[in-house]
């Protein structure tokens, strides 16, 4: 085999290149948070092959993971390996200095992504494609970044959900006074009805005693789930509330947004101490250890509902296999908050969600490419 003939058959990451994007949000996740950034990333391979990817941070942090992807990815990535996911751990060796988790992980993302993309470019197919799907649609569900809303805004939120199709909907709670969550989920769950799941998410917002109180009376409107009761470090207090809430209401705990590696989401599922796992792609680092956290998952049989970004969040949901009496994946969709809805791509979207289904629209790679 030849020089030429070897380099084509195992690629090496021939350029890396980043560039900082900052997203205005249509509907505002509250004062301090109007936009999202992007660092859009480009990688080019030793046999010509491209890729895009992007790491993505709500209104904080963006610049410094730009930084650590212009500067430590880049100098890591050049001349190893484009196989996707082959050198991931690594990586995540070579950053650890920085951290385990955070700007780490969320940097590291931006060339997973990118490999991923390049690999399947490549082979002219889709992600799902170069994956192998498993099923033609997923349930999608509604969500909106709503604590801060009155109540009648929160009712007309979630009227427009039940009016697009959504059988599922997820609000926030952690007001100062349970009553008042109280009062906004039996206006929300009068509109749902009885039969549309209604999830309620506490954004780290509660301790231990008073997430037991909150949820003996938020349990009057029969939650699908209680995402991040507590704070998302706090393992110990996750499996003490999961035992309480297993003798009493049952409501499954939910974590993964704030978790940033397998050997979290390992900790968390095999003490008991969530039922439901939400790892966010970019968060934990990109593709690969989303799949890996997939496969940990099946073997303690939690769901797996992906946190946001649904643009690839719903096209891995078509990839997860299934596991016999484990729901398939749900796919989040804050209301307006798509890269497609902000105007924030160069293509058509990749996925499109429609009644409550998402479907994967005709594309290459994974069909994301910033403006």
């Amino acid at each position: 085999m030849t020089a030429v003939a070897a380099a084509e058959e195992h690629p090496t990451v021939a350029t890396f290149e980043t560039r900082l994007i900052r997203v205005p949000l249509t509907r505002p996740w509250g004062a301090e948070v109007t936009s999202v950034g992007v660092v859009e990333t480009h990688v080019v391979r030793s046999d010509g092959a491209e890729g895009w990817g992007f790491s993505w941070t709500p209104q904080i942090g963006a610049e410094a993971v730009h930084a650590m992807l212009a500067n430590d990815v880049a100098a890591f990535a050049r001349g190893r390996s484009a196989d996707p996911g082959s050198e991931s751990l690594a990586l995540w060796q070579h950053l650890h200095e920085a951290g385990g988790g955070g700007v780490t992980t969320i940097a590291m993302a931006g060339l997973d992504l990118a490999l991923w993309d390049a690999a399947a470019r490549e082979r002219g197919t889709s992600l799902t494609g170069f994956l192998g799907g498993q099923r033609r649609s997923a349930r999608a569900y509604g969500s909106g970044v709503n604590l801060h809303y009155p109540i009648d805004d929160l009712v007309a939120q979630a009227r427009r959900w039940v009016d697009a199709g959504f059988d599922a909907v997820k609000v926030k709670v952690g007001k100062p006074d349970v009553a008042e969550d109280l009062d906004r989920m039996r206006a929300v769950r009068e509109v749902l009805g009885p039969d549309r799941a209604l999830m309620i998410d506490a954004n780290q917002r509660w301790d231990l005693d008073r997430a037991t109180r909150n949820l003996e009376v938020l349990a009057e409107v029969a939650p699908a789930w209680i995402e991040e009761p507590l704070r998302a470090d706090d393992l110990a207090g996750h499996i003490a509330l999961s035992e309480r809430l297993a003798a009493s209401s049952r409501i499954p705990i939910a974590v993964g947004e704030n978790l940033h590696n397998v050997f979290r989401f390992d900790d968390f599922l095999r003490t008991g101490a969530a039922q439901i796992v939400q790892p966010n792609v970019v968060r934990v680092g990109g593709i690969t250890p989303f799949l890996g956290i997939a496969a940990v998952a099946a073997e303690y049989g939690a769901a797996v509902h992906p946190h946001l970004l649904p643009e690839l969040s719903g096209q891995l949901a078509l990839c997860l296999r299934g596991v016999p009496g484990v729901p398939d994946p749900l796919v989040e969709d804050v209301e307006d908050a798509g890269f497609g809805e902000l105007d924030a791509l160069r293509d058509p979207s990749p996925v499109r969600i429609h009644n409550g289904a998402l479907t994967e629209t005709d594309h290459v790679g994974l069909g994301i490419r910033f403006t």
